[in-house]
């Protein structure tokens, strides 16, 4: 009995390592298989993104025109950019556009949030409404219907003529031509609404019902609960929309014409970059730019991160 049991157990020892052969083959072919799958994408990671990164850094090291091949120039290009005036005119636009119109562009989205989180009826319809401008406020025809409204003859003015106001050309006007922009630019809340109204339905009711019980207000139940419980949605759609506006182009070019505006009142950092490698043709000198907006933007972001621990709460 013990021979003719042994003799079964080696049986299916056998069968046992076979079996492990036979999955150990099939995930080597789904591995090779993924992989084929991946080559695509890995392609474009490295000939459309990685590629350009990298040759975008060792132009910023040089001189180069498009035309003749480029020249190492050492760290040229980054001290030009101590005596750029036009540059540092660009940060300080570029700055006072994201310091000004991300803060009023979340008020604005918390704000409709807290509105549409009453449950109105069609509420599916107000929320894409709402979130339509975001779609469209990057777009090349936005920016057109804005020159138009907010121009010397533009439908802006003639709402304020019905009132007895007279108007101006306001994108003609360097006091006023920034603020258009912003007022574009808060606009386009529809994403971080959407994102604030899926934060607020996760957020119990039974916090409201007790804070009423207790006497306390809508709007101290709005400070003492939805702010700290929402902190994480505002700290990420704070960071999402630093970033976008830093990276705004497509409304400058087309309000200002690619020119930057009166008294370069408009001038983006992106458009100065722009005007750079593709007006005066001197890539090396956008490609140091281009880097500069990294580590600018890199640090706004960290800075975020740093500052998120003294005011986001994260309830477990």
């Amino acid at each position: 009995m013990s021979a003719l049991g042994e003799l079964q157990r080696m049986r299916k020892g056998s069968g046992g390592t076979l079996g492990g052969n036979r999955e150990g083959l099939t995930a080597k072919r789904d591995n090779q298989a993924a992989f084929v799958f991946l080559l695509p994408w890995f392609a474009g990671l490295l000939l459309i993104t990685a590629g350009p990164i990298a040759a975008s850094f060792i132009l910023g090291f040089t001189d180069y025109n498009l035309i003749q091949p480029p020249v190492f120039n050492g760290l040229d290009n980054w001290i030009r950019m101590f005596s750029d005036e036009r540059l540092h005119k660009a940060l300080g636009v570029t700055l006072v556009y994201v310091l000004v119109s991300v803060p009023l562009q979340l008020a604005c989205a918390l704000a409709l949030a807290l509105l549409l989180d009453r449950g109105l009826r069609g509420l599916a319809f107000y929320r894409s409404a709402f979130y339509l401008p975001s779609l469209l406020g990057s777009s090349v025809a936005i920016a057109v219907l804005w020159r138009q409204i907010f121009g010397a003859d533009g439908l802006f003015n003639q709402v304020l003529a019905m009132v007895g106001i007279e108007g101006k050309g306001w994108i003609s006007d360097p006091g006023s031509a920034l603020g258009t922009l912003i007022v574009l630019n808060v606009w386009t809340f529809g994403a971080p609404m959407v994102i604030f109204l899926a934060g607020l339905r996760q957020i119990p009711a039974m916090y409201y019902e007790a804070a009423a019980t207790d006497g306390a207000g809508k709007w101290t139940q709005f400070r003492k609960i939805t702010i700290p419980l929402l902190s994480p949605i505002v700290f990420f759609n704070l960071v999402l929309q630093v970033i976008h506006a830093f990276q705004s182009f497509t409304q400058a070019f087309v309000v200002s014409g690619g020119s930057g505006g009166p008294s370069d009142s408009t001038l983006f950092y992106t458009l100065y970059l722009y005007q750079r490698g593709f007006g005066n043709f001197d890539m090396g000198y956008a490609s140091a730019l281009a880097w500069l907006l990294l580590v600018i933007i890199a640090a706004f972001t960290a800075i975020n991160f740093w500052a998120a621990k003294f005011w986001v709460v994260y309830d477990d």
